[in-house]
């Protein structure tokens, strides 16, 4: 089973969750329609089934090998690159004075879900450069920007992303690696960077990569951190003075290497002020925080694809009374029960994403100065939600696909285990889940006093009440069920603002995570109910497109059968930290 791109699905969550078409006819991005969206998502879907797809059983079973510091791809993996480079695929967001075509962030949301429900181990490497090229573009000098912007636009080149050492881990204050002024303006880099994602390949000529490191007499801590930009191959053509010394052998995404990379004395260039790195990486980080989300968005869509398309094959037992014979394992409630939790929790989960990207569009296109803030920090609240509870999807939706191939799914022939393999990664770079909900918790909602997620929620409840003025008995019990889970994240909110406020940072911490649960839940709720309402009002309109009844369908399903876990974690959240006076004992024994 490979894959096929949900293309009518993005579209009417692009529509009717992000609000593309209300951003066009507002004017925030020039003359892009709604028929040149469509067009762009075909075409991308295209791409997406007949060039990528096939290289993700390739990737998996191929590897990454190195040899004498070279890494080769697996085959098939350079010409599909080219071929995505040639098609514009990598320029598609970017900014347009560097050869970008400046197009919206919620529009390439799409698009990057495609490349990694394709192949998550092709989509890596453009998305990290991405990031780079949204630093670069942000934080570094006029003649930086002009000698690698260009190239990392239209993908000739990549980029990297050098955080973590060995000793180091998600702690950056513990880095080491060290930065010497020459005096020419140039830095000599020297130390050694774990799990860097493309850090080697043989699919472009060179490699931009972003590393932090320290400055002489740099103050201790994340604070003496500087970002520096060191190319494999320096302006003059001559080869910089860093190699990769190895390669992970991982769980999972075995196409896509991950290198330790060592710094010799590499020469590189400053980007941002001294010492204030960690900014000017965090600006590429959120970028590819939002884009890992997208990839637990993605393995859980080509993991359900594949479970329905083994459901509606695979014949075991009889579904009814007087059947005739064994019936597809898809007439078992069971297994629709199983299916349409998948389908479900992807459909929530991508239009958080979107949702999100949508919100950083506006961030930087509203109008005023006011529009864009307010737009930049409900993204900032959104994106540790869009990430950890996507990324989490994406594994629960891939252990589900398992277990509907039954013995099947465990053996690696069928693939089913590949998508859980590669799923679980998602969860940890790019900051764990656990560093996700701490952020939410204890940075962003405290934004402007609470009253960015105070809208937040207050928006999710506009929702519900919609969803009750309609009554649409197709919709059983959806609103009162998402109503109910608005009120439980409003209720456990004001918890935690009431605990950070009072100084007891423990109960807020140890209720993060059930926390950020709640929140994914509950917008995840807001976002099918969206669909749905949209898909009412077609129906209304006279519209026979079956798949709007679907999506009536699945926001009922989502309602009825997972919000109403929603209780459940908010008393958990507002039971504060009283467990961790025991968790010595409780660990030791």
């Amino acid at each position: 089973m490979t894959y096929r791109a949900p293309v009518a699905e993005m579209a009417f969550t692009l529509r009717h969750v992000a609000g593309l078409d209300r951003a066009i006819a507002e004017g925030l991005h020039g003359d892009l329609t709604p028929d040149l969206v469509d067009t762009i998502l075909e075409e991308a879907g295209r791409f997406a089934n007949d060039v990528v797809a096939p290289l993700n059983r390739i990737g998996d079973t191929h590897g990454t090998p190195l040899k004498d510091g070279a890494i080769t791809m697996p085959p098939g993996f350079r010409e599909a690159y080219h071929a995505w480079v040639e098609g514009g695929w990598n320029a598609l967001p970017g900014p347009v004075e560097y050869g970008g075509q400046g197009l919206p962030a919620a529009l390439n949301a799409a698009c990057v879900e495609m490349w990694n429900a394709a192949s998550m181990s092709f989509g890596l490497g453009p998305l990290l450069t991405a990031g780079g090229v949204e630093a670069l573009s942000r934080h570094g000098a006029p003649e930086l920007r002009e000698r690698y912007l260009e190239k990392l636009v239209s993908g000739e080149w990549t980029a990297t992303m050098n955080l973590t050492e060995p000793q180091a881990g998600s702690d950056l204050s513990a880095l080491r690696s060290r930065a010497e002024p020459v005096g020419d303006g140039s830095y000599r880099i020297q130390g050694e960077k774990i799990y860097i994602t493309w850090g080697e390949h043989d699919l472009t000529d060179n490699i931009v990569h972003l590393v932090l490191a320290r400055l002489p007499g740099a103050p201790a801590g994340t604070r003496g951190i500087s970002l520096f930009l060191v190319p494999k191959v320096l302006p003059d053509g001559s080869r910089n003075a860093l190699r990769c010394a190895g390669i992970e052998h991982k769980l999972g995404i075995h196409g896509s290497p991950t290198c330790t990379m060592v710094y010799e004395g590499a020469t590189g260039w400053l980007i941002g002020e001294e010492n204030r790195g960690l900014a000017c990486m965090f600006t590429m980080m959120n970028s590819a925080r939002l884009n890992v989300g997208l990839q637990g968005v993605a393995i859980a869509d080509r993991a359900y694809q594949q479970a329905l398309s083994y459901a509606r094959d695979r014949r075991q037992g009889r579904a009814a009374a007087g059947a005739e014979g064994m019936s597809p394992i898809l007439a078992h409630p069971d297994v629709q029960r199983m299916l349409l939790t998948m389908k479900a929790l992807t459909a929530a989960s991508r239009g958080l994403c979107y949702l999100t990207a949508a919100e950083i569009d506006r961030g930087h296109r509203a109008p005023d100065e006011a529009g864009r803030r307010a737009a930049l920090d409900r993204a900032s609240l959104l994106t540790p939600v869009a990430k950890a509870f996507s990324t989490d999807i994406g594994i629960e939706v891939a252990s589900i696909g398992i277990q509907v191939h039954g013995g099947m799914g465990f053996v690696e022939e069928t693939g089913a285990a590949q998508h859980l393999r590669d799923a679980r990664i998602a969860a940890i770079y790019e900051g764990t889940n656990g560093i996700q909900a701490i952020d939410l918790v204890t940075r962003k909602l405290p934004l402007q006093g609470g009253a960015v997620v105070r809208g937040q929620v207050a928006a999710m409840r506009r929702t519900a009440e919609r969803l009750l003025r309609e009554g649409t008995p197709a919709l059983g019990l959806t609103a009162p069920r998402l109503r109910a889970c608005v009120e439980s994240l409003d209720r456990a909110t004001g918890f935690l603002l009431k605990a950070l406020g009072s100084n007891r940072p423990e109960e807020a911490l140890a209720g993060a995570t059930p926390y950020l649960r709640l929140f994914g839940l509950a917008q995840g709720g807001a976002a099918l109910a969206e669909l749905a309402l949209a898909a009412g009002a077609a129906l209304a309109a006279g519209d026979t497109d079956p798949a709007h009844a679907g999506r009536i369908a699945l926001a009922r399903f989502y309602a009825e059968n997972l919000l109403t876990a929603a209780a459940g974690l908010e008393e958990t959240v507002m039971a504060g930290g009283g467990f961790l006076q025991d968790a010595d004992l409780a660990l030791a024994s």
